[in-house]
């Protein structure tokens, strides 16, 4: 099955560092080249001999051995991914942060193949804040975190964090190399996140969005071989991935020209930003003072971005609108469909508890132009991102 393809397994120090004997094998014995990386923890857990032995390539540890030193560049750039499994709590902070204090890290600083990531911590480790703001870091620099399961821990609890299966690993592997080329020459325009309406030199006219939804998206799309830009309104966490042209804007009418300019070359565009529907009339060049005790602003509606989209839209495009409702959720969003002569609306509600800003997680409802409506269930962003990529997929490659 992996034929010819160049694997490097990074194993951090944890105790599901023995599930990666059995990676070893079963990927040799597909036909894939295997080179190994350890953080010296990781000795503790498995040894470099058997791994070795499988491998048929020596396992690295130290950046050098006193008689020579083990070329971190070299291994990045030999590779056609890279799968750090284990990823410990410890290496994933590191990670997060770009330590360089051992070869494992080294090779994933000078990487420039594809990164994978099979974290595995106990349940509290891996439900504290500053491990999920890790991973999303992770996500943001393009590395693709498999998902922890639930059931027995090395603490003796039982819960979430367990490392990923074998076989879910190799099925995450055999997606990359045969399922990421899916949408190569197409290109794809996607708004994410907020947009801010000033109205003095401090304040402005916004709202929660944090962007994850259409960065998750990105990144799906982009892991599927299309070309995509990303025009982002203010975000706390922005997108570093070298395949993903980010265009950084603040307000609507900002937003709107670089949709309006990017649309016509694009084969899809995905407007996932909550964008202001108002703007002030009237900005004030300086700070507003406090004096009365009521303040009004003269408000002005924003520039419609995917009501002007639909508009430019050729035959040949795919036009995909977001719609966050709160009451009628159907009647509105169908008739968003109609009258932005979209092609699809995706659907979430704010009565849908863990949907909407501020969570990673959404639950969407899909209606198509055909008449289709398709409904999923609660997930995370990513796996939301998946979702609605698959089911554009028939329409992109017709």
């Amino acid at each position: 099955m992996f034929q010819g393809k160049k694997i490097l397994l990074g194993i951090s120090g944890s105790i599901a560092a023995y599930k990666i004997i059995l990676l070893t094998r079963l990927l040799t014995k597909s036909g894939a080249e295997v080179k190994i990386v350890m953080t010296p923890a990781a000795r503790d857990f498995v040894s470099p001999l058997t791994l070795s032995t499988l491998a048929g390539n020596p396992v690295l540890v130290e950046l050098s051995d006193n008689a020579s030193w083990s070329n971190h560049v070299m291994l990045g750039r030999w590779a056609d991914i890279m799968v750090v499994a284990p990823l410990s709590c410890n290496t994933l902070a590191k990670m997060a942060t770009g330590q360089c204090d051992n070869l494992l890290l080294a090779t994933w600083l000078s990487a420039t193949c594809p990164v994978m990531v099979a974290p595995a911590m106990d349940e509290d480790m891996w439900h504290h804040p500053t491990t999920k703001d890790n991973l999303t870091k992770l996500e943001s620099f393009g590395v693709r975190i498999l998902q922890v399961g639930n059931g027995p821990l090395a603490s003796g609890l039982s819960g979430d964090g367990r490392m990923a299966e074998t076989e879910e690993i190799l099925k995450e592997l055999e997606h990359f190399f045969f399922h990421t080329q899916q949408l190569k020459g197409k290109k794809v325009l996607i708004t994410a996140g907020p947009t801010h309406e000033r109205i003095d030199p401090v304040r402005f006219i916004g709202n929660h969005s944090s962007g994850k939804m259409g960065q998750a998206l990105a990144l799906e799309l982009a892991n599927r071989g299309a070309e995509v830009t990303l025009v982002s309104g203010p975000v706390q966490q922005s997108l570093n991935d070298a395949r993903i042209e980010v265009v950084p804007v603040v307000s609507a009418q900002e937003m709107y020209d670089a949709a309006v300019a990017y649309f016509p070359f694009t084969d899809l565009a995905i407007m996932a930003a909550a964008v202001a529907d108002y703007m002030p009339v009237t900005v004030s060049a300086e700070k507003i003072k406090k004096q009365e005790a009521a303040f009004s602003i003269e408000l002005t509606r924003t520039p419609d971005i995917l009501k002007k989209l639909g508009e430019l839209k050729s035959a040949d495009q795919l036009l995909v609108g977001f719609a966050l409702e709160s009451t009628n959720e159907k009647e509105y969003a169908k008739g968003k469909l109609a009258a932005k002569n979209a092609d699809f609306i995706v659907m979430n509600s704010l009565r849908e508890a863990g949907a909407g800003f501020g969570h990673d997680t959404n639950k969407i409802t899909v209606f198509g132009k055909d008449g289709t409506e398709t409904a999923f269930p609660l997930k995370s962003k990513k796996d939301v991102a998946t979702d609605i990529v698959n089911l554009l997929m028939p329409h992109l490659n017709a």
